[in-house]
């Protein structure tokens, strides 16, 4: 507990966040350590990052990044799938592996007594997993049944995937991460031991460490673990940039019988290095990214549409998406749709004001220290930076960034970042019988059920 009084705490802010010190150490073989002694409590969390997750994912097999990950800890090294459970879970510690668009991220928490064998189990896990059939199978099931949970109970968390396959077709930003149903059939053991051994490698990895760390011991041990880590066989693919969208067209998921209607729409916006990063947070928290944001007041406060309704980018190595969400009842899809559409046409048109800016920068500057609060915050942030090739300051002087955006800074971002209302991918879940019609107002309409295999459709 902090006995900082108001004027510390004011002061503080005023600084910013202040990224932890901390060593940073490339062995011969590429891989890259990153270690931050933080002495507040006795746990040690870590995060590593193999650069290619889903990207390096063979063409029609998408899902193999994600099956890969989760098999990282079901037996590896000299511990069996039980063994390697046991060994965190007698310590009480935590260990995940989970794939994402562009790497697989590993992480997990132990107590400052259990750091070697933190180091042990990560270092089993990335450099020699034992993936079997029979556990490639159970992880294939549990994944499959979870998409096909998702289509009966909650299809809204699925949009992501259909807008995406439209909005970057033919890019590696378009297949689901996760795979689909189809692909995930298609995967075999086989291709996961050829993923490990093309696409893991030293020169591949980002750890960080954070927390009560022994510096020295963990130092000599990342060096006798890793130093004689191969480098990945193969050379990381060349992410091609995405293509803006140049005309509006739509898919509409047939869900028979649905009561509601959930909507995406989605366009090309900013990649992670845009330089307008600060103006562009203000700008979408004012947008869709608070409960009183202008999109939320038009389709939940004023029209009483939805019961929640936001607008979020993903932003990577190119630009990935600027999206809208939400859902309503299926008789008033169009209304809310075009409420929408109507909220981000008044954006690009006439901008926000500087009393709203003021109101974004307070809000956004309260909520920002947050997310830097423990050992773990640290190491996510930390390896993500180096990750990115990003400097510290993106986090140091990001509260004076904000401080600084003026009304020209907002201006210039909704040029720039957020796609006109004509360069979108609109992605409706709803029953076919009752929208189709409605929805080719919008642009040519393309369709596939819910209990369909894959995300993509043709266009109709």
């Amino acid at each position: 507990m902090s006995d900082a009084g108001p004027a510390t705490a004011r002061a503080e802010g005023r600084r910013g966040v202040a990224v932890p010190p901390h060593e940073r150490l490339v062995l011969d073989n590429g891989f890259t350590l990153l270690i931050a002694p933080r002495r507040a409590v006795p746990l040690v969390s870590f995060q590593l990052l193999l650069r290619g997750g889903a990207l390096c994912d063979p063409p029609g097999k998408a899902g193999v990044a994600a099956l890969t990950a989760a098999l990282l800890d079901k037996g590896a090294g000299r511990r069996g799938a039980r063994a390697f459970a046991a060994a965190v879970e007698n310590v009480g510690g935590s260990f995940a592996a989970v794939a994402g668009p562009e790497a697989i991220s590993v992480h997990g928490q132990f107590l400052r007594s259990h750091q070697d064998l933190m180091l042990e189990l990560l270092a089993d896990a990335v450099m020699a997993p034992r993936p079997d059939a029979e556990q490639l199978a159970r992880a294939r099931s549990r994944q499959s049944g979870w998409l096909s949970a998702l289509k009966d109970s909650d299809p809204s968390e699925l949009l992501p995937l259909y807008g995406r396959a439209q909005l970057f077709a033919g890019h590696p930003y378009g297949r689901p991460v996760c795979g689909s149903e189809d692909s995930l059939r298609a995967i075999s053991v086989a291709d996961v031991r050829e993923y490990h051994r093309a696409q893991v490698g030293a020169d591949r990895a980002v750890l960080a460490v954070a927390g009560d760390i022994d510096v020295g011991r963990l130092k000599r041990q990342a060096v006798r673990l890793f130093g004689g880590w191969r480098r990945a066989a193969a050379p990381l693919p060349v992410l091609a940039p995405t293509a803006a969208v140049t005309r509006r067209r739509v898919l509409l998921v047939d869900a028979p019988g649905s009561a509601q209607s959930y909507f995406w729409l989605g366009g090309r916006g900013v990649d992670r290095n845009f330089g307008g990063y600060a103006a562009l947070d203000l700008v979408n928290t004012l947008f869709g990214g608070r409960f009183t944001s202008l999109l939320n007041t038009r389709l939940r406060i004023r029209a009483g549409l939805t019961y929640g309704a936001g607008s979020a980018f993903v932003r990577g190595s190119v630009a990935g998406e600027f999206a809208i969400r939400s859902s309503t009842e299926v008789t008033s899809t169009v209304r809310a749709l075009d409420l929408s559409l109507a909220a981000l046409a008044g954006l690009k048109t006439r901008g926000v004001s500087g009393r709203m800016l003021d109101s974004a920068r307070a809000y956004v500057s309260g909520q920002y220290p947050m997310s830097f609060e423990t050992a773990a915050d640290w190491a996510a942030t930390l390896s993500e930076l180096e990750f990115h090739g990003l400097s510290t300051g993106r986090i140091e002087n990001y509260l004076a960034a904000l401080r600084a955006v003026s009304h020209e800074d907002a201006r210039r971002v909704v040029g720039q970042a957020f796609p006109a209302p004509e360069a979108l991918v609109i992605a409706v879940i709803a029953d076919a019988a009752r929208v189709r019609d409605q929805l080719g107002r919008y642009g040519p309409v393309s369709q596939l059920s819910l209990s369909a295999g894959s995300f993509a459709a043709e266009a109709g």
